[in-house]
């Protein structure tokens, strides 16, 4: 189970930026509501697996000594045989999470669609909503370890690259790959393009927030990037406050909410029309860039990285020279 954003409701009167900033949501505990109910059990359903992706990916060695031997003994067919057995239950896995992405974006598009309706303001959403917002702080926690498990696994591209390869041999020498884990061309081309992004859950789940807001013209969509930017605020102050950090039950609670503030802030820079990083954002960046230079360097670099290569206009020149002072 993935570990809850533990915020609580102390201050309604708190404002960033000119927009209400409870200081802690409490979602540790937080059940669905009635109204909350339909699209918290479909987002649940996907959660559920979320952990279970995680450790399929980090228990990930892939197969490079047998297909390096495959490679430099090109007629030993045992040698083959051998590298082909241990591509294919692999490639069965990276088929796993690249169908589980989908299921995530899908999870996404209802979250937000529940999160961003005019009924409430963003505060109000998460305040009244608090079982569907720890289901969004979830997806994004999830979605940044995913990326940072994959950035330092080469082995991935490697066994899918050796994969297409040896598959397309045989096709042309008329030899059967048949199987359950065999992919077809199109899927193959898709899931080539999804593991040649250095993030690619971030880029799943950006390109379905603007998706989203491009579907949803009759949106205002201020009630979507101030549903974010809301969200980022709550995860600065819970960080830099010694007070609320002080509640913290383990040092993974305080990673879990740098994944969320950089997950949240990464997703506002796409959506909306002049990013996080400009003047009239209502993003803090660099407070919250402060917040994640103040952590020990190796725990956050990833996320300092997804800042620096995954954004949108941080490289702008509306962008102040402090902020990309801050993330060189």
């Amino acid at each position: 189970m993935l570990l809850p954003l533990q915020l609580i409701v102390l201050k309604r009167e708190w404002q960033l930026h000119s927009v209400s900033c409870p200081h802690y949501l409490r979602t540790e505990d937080a059940q669905p509501t009635e109204a909350e109910k339909e699209v918290w059990d479909q987002v649940n359903v996907v959660l559920k697996d979320a952990r279970g992706i995680l450790d399929d990916l980090q228990s990930y060695k892939g197969a490079g000594e047998a297909i390096r031997e495959a490679i430099q003994h090109p007629n030993d067919e045992n040698l083959q045989e051998k590298a082909w057995g241990a591509v294919v239950p692999l490639v069965g896995k990276l088929k796993k999470f690249y169908e589980f992405s989908l299921r995530l974006e899908a999870a996404l598009h209802g979250l937000l669609g529940a999160l961003t309706s005019t009924r409430y303001t963003p505060t109000q959403h998460l305040e009244r909503e608090q079982a569907l917002a720890k289901q969004f702080a979830e997806i994004l926690h999830f979605t940044l370890r995913f990326d940072e498990l994959k950035m330092t696994n080469p082995a991935i591209q490697n066994d899918f690259s050796y994969y297409r390869r040896t598959l397309n041999r045989m096709r042309i020498n008329n030899v059967p790959a048949e199987g359950e884990n065999e992919v077809n061309n199109e899927l193959a081309n898709r899931m080539s393009l999804f593991y040649a992004e250095a993030t690619p859950m971030l880029k799943t789940l950006s390109d379905a927030t603007t998706k989203f807001v491009s579907e949803n013209k009759n949106l205002p969509i201020e009630n979507t990037t101030d549903c974010l930017s809301t969200m980022a605020s709550v995860c600065k102050v819970m960080l830099e406050t010694p007070e609320y950090r002080s509640r913290f039950a383990s040092e993974e609670t305080a990673s879990f909410c740098l994944r969320v503030m950089v997950g949240v802030i990464i997703l506002y820079d796409y959506v909306h029309p002049v990013g996080a990083f400009a003047k009239g954002s209502k993003i803090d960046m660099r407070g919250c860039i402060k917040v994640l230079r103040d952590q020990p360097r190796n725990s956050v670099e990833g996320l300092l990285n997804a800042l620096r290569y995954t954004t949108k206009h941080l490289n702008d020149e509306s962008t102040s020279k402090n902020i990309k002072a801050m993330l060189q």
